[in-house]
């Protein structure tokens, strides 16, 4: 930091860059956090040329230097969890203990890569050729572009970074310049824990110019982003002019299923996790509730009263359970919507107000809809916000069709006693992770995570499977000597 303004990191040093970005606090819009350093095209690009020079000496590093090095930026993560996670909390708006709960799952990220260092194992196998020796190895791609969002800004940061230098790639962080603290408290502690300069490097800024001088460079290995639909096609065809591998985890607009058998205060109690938890603002969340015509009007009962219990506040308050939005184009859009579905005919039951509280912040109470149908824009589109639609069907085969009826794949859940229909459905769902009697957000680190169709493209994050987008397969012949 220097002159009061956070710097990005290229190179192994600070640099101011050229605009500031004012990050704002979205519980109270009074409380300014900081002013971070935008950087521009050009510096994306150096930041580039800087991970290009240190990419040899990474990828030759021994293993137990990069373990150690993993190890101790995840120990920090933890043990400064409480502090990192306020900061996240005021920066973003998820309730405090949520934030903290997301900076100790990205240092147990580290952690779980920092143990795969030592996994790295190859195959050896026999040559149809007689006395030839056949050996399949993996090697590190070379310089990654990481482009996240603001909804988790350390996690995901934390997913992506872990498993490029675990494998021994270099890394050019775009974090998202609407949550920079986050990833500017990441970065120091990157900084100090004894990675050489230039192995990884941070900058933040607009997608539209420092993302896109990013994803265009020739001297990109590999782009993984997590972002909205539109911004991860456009990646693609930024990327595909350099032959770029991608990694995109885009779009949800995923389905809670409730069947007349289910145990109902179960079904609630996931289905209010997944669709109002984090304020909506998660790809994972449950956004259309498919419930069964014989216990629909129940079940939207209780959705109406636990929702009406629901604290909404500033998201350092011990007692909030729902946070702000994150900004006002974020709260805009999720009136607009609001506005839409009853345009479209839907019947707002509870929610979707604006709360005057004691602070000036971007506040919404959670909404529930009912009346909808599965063709309505409302749930066809992904609107990430604490707004749910239920869609009442007349049995399971209703309801896996409407599950299964969007051009997203990203998560999907079934709330039922039933062994029949939960394994059915666990084949049948086509999403890339189901959930049974789960709320349809909450993931592991240590297994494969991703979706299918619009959802998600190219190999899975996370978990061993990680390798497959950070690693190349290499076939080495050998004739003994």
């Amino acid at each position: 930091m220097t002159d009061n303004v956070f710097c990005n990191y290229i190179g192994g040093e600070w640099t101011e860059g050229g605009d500031t970005v004012t990050n704002v606090n979205p519980s109270d819009t009074s409380d300014i956090i900081g002013h971070y350093a935008s950087a521009t095209p050009d510096e994306a690009l150096q930041a580039v040329d800087a991970a290009r020079d240190a990419f040899t000496g990474w990828s030759q590093s021994g293993l137990e230097e990069r373990k150690a090095i993993l190890d101790s930026i995840g120990n920090e993560l933890i043990a400064r969890k409480d502090e990192l996670g306020r900061l996240l909390s005021r920066e973003e708006g998820k309730p405090l203990a949520e934030g903290i709960g997301e900076v100790g799952r990205a240092g147990q990220f580290f952690q779980y890569f920092g143990a795969e260092v030592l996994r790295q194992m190859g195959e050896h196998a026999a040559s149809v050729r007689p006395g030839v020796d056949v050996d399949v190895t993996r090697e590190p791609l070379g310089v990654v572009g990481l482009v996240t969002p603001w909804n988790f800004p350390t996690a995901v940061a934390a997913w992506k970074i872990a498993p490029a230098l675990a494998f021994g790639n270099t890394v050019v962080l775009k974090a998202a310049e609407l949550v920079p603290a986050s990833a500017w408290a990441l970065t120091e502690i990157i900084s100090r824990s004894g990675l050489p300069a230039g192995a990884f490097n941070l900058v933040t800024g607009p997608g539209s110019t420092t993302g896109d001088a990013l994803t265009r460079a020739g001297d990109v290995d590999a782009i993984s982003f997590t972002g909205s639909v539109a911004v991860g096609r456009q990646i693609a065809r930024n990327a595909i002019d350099n032959m770029t591998r991608v990694q995109l985890e885009m779009g949800s607009k995923n389905a809670l299923v409730v069947l007349q058998d289910a145990d109902l205060d179960l079904a609630v109690q996931c289905a209010i996790n997944g669709a109002f938890f984090g304020t909506g603002q998660k790809c994972t969340a449950s956004s259309r509730l498919v419930v069964e015509e014989s216990i629909h009007d129940e079940f939207v009962e209780r959705m109406k009263k636990a929702m009406r219990e629901l604290v909404v506040g500033h998201a350092l308050e011990p007692q909030t359970q729902i946070g702000p939005v994150v900004d006002a184009r974020q709260l805009e859009q999720n009136l607009g919507y609001l506005q839409l579905a009853k345009d479209e005919g839907a019947v707002l039951e509870c929610g979707g107000d604006t709360p005057t509280l004691d602070t000036e912040g971007y506040f919404m109470t959670p909404a529930l809809f009912t009346g909808t149908t599965n063709d309505m824009r409302v749930n066809r589109e992904e609107i990430f916000g604490p707004i749910t639609c239920v869609i009442k069907v007349a049995d399971y085969d209703e309801a896996l069709a409407v599950s299964n009826d969007t051009e997203f794949g990203l998560t999907a859940g079934i709330m039922t006693t039933s062994l029949k229909h939960a394994n059915h459905f666990r084949r049948h769902s086509r999403s890339g992770c189901v959930m049974v009697n789960l709320p349809t957000a909450g993931t592991d680190y240590h297994v494969p995570f991703g979706g299918r169709k619009a959802s998600s493209y190219g190999p899975r994050e996370q978990g061993q499977y990680a390798q497959e987008f950070y690693t190349v397969v290499k076939t080495t012949y050998s004739l003994p000597y």
